[in-house]
């Protein structure tokens, strides 16, 4: 939705040249869906540029509604995260070698962090997703983690994390704030448990007397859902979003001062990722803070990120 917003905004701007006038059209296609108007415009006039998600554009290219024939340019964005997942993966690589191929287009893999990039650029040649000649751009920042972010942990008991971060928020009374959670295991759904996003959603409701609008962001939420919590965080005003780490990539909401790891991420690369949802405010010197709520078991997992990442973490006591 933010791609889309930004590509419009840019699109709309005047052409530097004046060789080429031809009007700049930007079409979304983020839920899977196709509607009516999306197929008339299709077959009147192709789009320059289309943001979807691999899910989304293969589903329309197997339905025939489009072709990328005239495709010159395809990039791909978060490309490391996509290979969390098999279908993901089974996605790609059908838009990469049967949809379209390396001799009628530029590819652009981007990611704030792709391990083993040397490995990565190998596997993609070999693969055929990208042309042999491929170009490494890399961009050393001068530390992993930005300045005005505070670093800290909370020691607790596994059963006592929901009142810890209770005691948080109180303390904290932050302005606007992303809580990740952890995503629910196969093996809890299948035995029918509630998702930890939903406790945790019905707990805060129920005790946190902050002005803060408390909102929901996940994975099994549809397109429109995910659509309308981001419009209310947008509006303005104080929020509270509980989140799985679908909104630790690619939603930039500048007003955010807090994260919480209500769940301790997977990675190094998943924590460098939450705590850039904050400190995004550009030219502000504002503090801002990311806290782990961890069990003693967890602390040397939460050190071995502060080395990879080169950050400290100072312990809090509530």
């Amino acid at each position: 939705m933010q791609v889309t917003k930004v590509a419009r905004m840019l699109a709309a701007r005047p052409m530097e040249s004046e060789l080429d006038q031809k009007l700049c059209t930007v079409m979304a296609l983020l839920d899977g869906g196709m509607l009516r108007r999306h197929k008339s415009w299709l077959k009147a006039e192709p789009p320059t540029v289309v943001v979807a998600t691999i899910g989304s554009l293969c589903q329309m290219l197997e339905k025939q509604i489009f072709t990328l024939d005239s495709m010159r340019v395809l990039v791909i964005d978060e490309v490391d995260f996509m290979f969390n997942s098999s279908k993901q993966v089974s996605s790609l690589r059908k838009l990469l070698t049967s949809y379209s191929t390396i001799s009628n287009r530029q590819t652009v893999f981007a990611s704030a962090s792709i391990p083993q990039h040397r490995h990565f650029l190998h596997d993609c040649i070999q693969q055929k997703w990208t042309k042999s000649d491929v170009v490494h751009v890399h961009v050393n920042a001068i530390e992993p983690m930005p300045t005005c972010i505070v670093h800290r942990f909370v020691l607790c008991a596994k059963n006592r994390r929901q009142q810890t971060l209770l005691s948080l928020l109180q303390s904290d009374a932050p302005d606007s704030g992303i809580i990740f959670v952890g995503e629910q295991s196969e093996k809890s759904k299948k035995a029918g448990n509630a998702p930890q996003t939903t406790l945790l959603i019905n707990f805060l409701k129920a005790s946190y007397g902050g002005d803060s609008e408390i909102l929901l962001l996940e994975e099994d939420m549809n397109f429109n859902s995910r659509a309308a919590s981001l419009s209310e965080v947008r509006q303005g005003g104080g929020f509270l979003l509980v989140s799985t780490d679908i909104a630790a990539r690619g939603v930039d909401l500048p007003e955010t001062t807090h994260i919480y790891n209500f769940d301790l991420p997977r990675t190094a690369i998943d924590y460098l990722h939450r705590a850039g949802r904050t400190g995004r405010k550009p030219f502000s010197i504002e503090k801002c803070t990311v806290t782990s709520i961890i069990t003693p078991q967890e602390r040397f997992v939460l050190q071995r990120y502060e080395n990879e990442l080169m950050f400290n973490c100072e312990e809090l006591i509530i």
